[in-house]
This record gives C-alpha cells, sequence and structure tokens, in this order.
C-alpha cells in the first residue's frame, strides 16, 4: 500500500468512528439542517489540522516536558463533554418555545477539538506513524489528507443528522434523542476517565 493510501486509511479510521465532534455533529444536523452543521464541521476540521500540524511541528514534545499541561487538556475535555452532555439532557424539545437555539459555530468546532482526546491521541498516532522522521512535505501531505477527510466525515454526520430531522417533528422524540446524544457523551467522557 503507498503512503498516501496508508494516510488516507488512518484519517477515515479516525474521522468517521464515533467520538464527540462526530455526535456534535449529528445534533447540529438532526437539530438546525445541515448548511447550519456545516459551521461546526468546517470548524473541526480546521482546528483539528491545525492541531495536526502543531503537533508534527513539535508540540508533542512540548507536552512531553511538561506532563501537567497534557493532564490539565486531558480534565477539560473531559469536563468539556459532561457539560455539552448536561445541556443537551436538560434541552426540553421545543423548536419553537420563543428560546434560540444556538447551532455550534466554526470556533466551538475548532475548540472542541482541541479539548478533544481522541483528536489529540489521532495526532500523535499520525505523527509517528508517518512523519516520524520530520520530513515537512510528509507532513503538509498528511494534513492535506486530513483536511479533505475529516470534512468529509464530520460532513456525513451532520447529513446523517439532518436526515433524521424529519422524524424529530415533536418534543418528545427531540427530547429522547439529546438525552441519547447525552448519554453517548458521558459515555465518552467516562471512557476518557478509565481509559
Amino acid at each position: 500500500m503507498s503512503l498516501t493510501l496508508s494516510m488516507a486509511a488512518f484519517a477515515l479510521a479516525a474521522s468517521i468512528s464515533p467520538g464527540p465532534v462526530n455526535i456534535v455533529a449529528l445534533g447540529a444536523g438532526a437539530r438546525h439542517g445541515l448548511r447550519p452543521a456545516l459551521r461546526h464541521v468546517t470548524g473541526a476540521t480546521l482546528g483539528f489540522c491545525l492541531l495536526l500540524v502543531l503537533v508534527g511541528l513539535g508540540l508533542h514534545e512540548v507536552l512531553r516536558y511538561w506532563p501537567g499541561l497534557t493532564q490539565a487538556l486531558h480534565w477539560a475535555g473531559v469536563l468539556f463533554l459532561l457539560y455539552m452532555a448536561w445541556k443537551l439532557a436538560r434541552d426540553n424539545g421545543q423548536l419553537g418555545d420563543g428560546r434560540p437555539t444556538r447551532v455550534p459555530s466554526l470556533l466551538d468546532g475548532a475548540v472542541m477539538q482541541w479539548l478533544n482526546p481522541k483528536a489529540w491521541l489521532a495526532c500523535v498516532a499520525g505523527i509517528g506513524a508517518f512523519v516520524g522522521q520530520g520530513e515537512n512535505t510528509v507532513l503538509w501531505q498528511f494534513t492535506l489528507i486530513y483536511l479533505v477527510i475529516c470534512y468529509l466525515s464530520l460532513g456525513c454526520w451532520a447529513w446523517a443528522g439532518s436526515a433524521i430531522r424529519r422524524y424529530l417533528d415533536n418534543p418528545r422524540r427531540i427530547r429522547l434523542f439529546n438525552r441519547s446524544l447525552a448519554l453517548l457523551l458521558i459515555a465518552s467522557a467516562v471512557y476518557l476517565l478509565l481509559g
């Protein structure tokens, strides 16, 4: 298998597999439709690619010297997941109750990636596997491949959310959907605490 195909397979496996960013993309698509959810998808993709480049340029070395920073990022990620789960669980499911619902923004997506331990693991593992010798051209190739695959993978989750949107036509179903997403986020947080 060529290096490019190996990079693409790694990027696809890491990007399409369920995780907190994917769950938010699914929820944003279901709640607001595909087009608004793509802002979150774009931000998450760009945030991940920036993280990938910085890890490739040496950020992983900084974290190795300051393990406390790694722990702080880990705990911030867990707390962020629990906060999002709490917000979803508290949502009343009313679509027209007069309260505006906020679509996850471009910045939300980017910040979420930086607080997402799955993203950090994917960056460190990917850099170790494909850019171990520090070749900048390989780093940029990997980042470009990841940009396309991550965007399309997260976009699939947002599209899936928009496809089930028509089934979420009453507050009871929306509450059930939101609480299911909240449970998935809590499971992600517990996995991070135990793993």
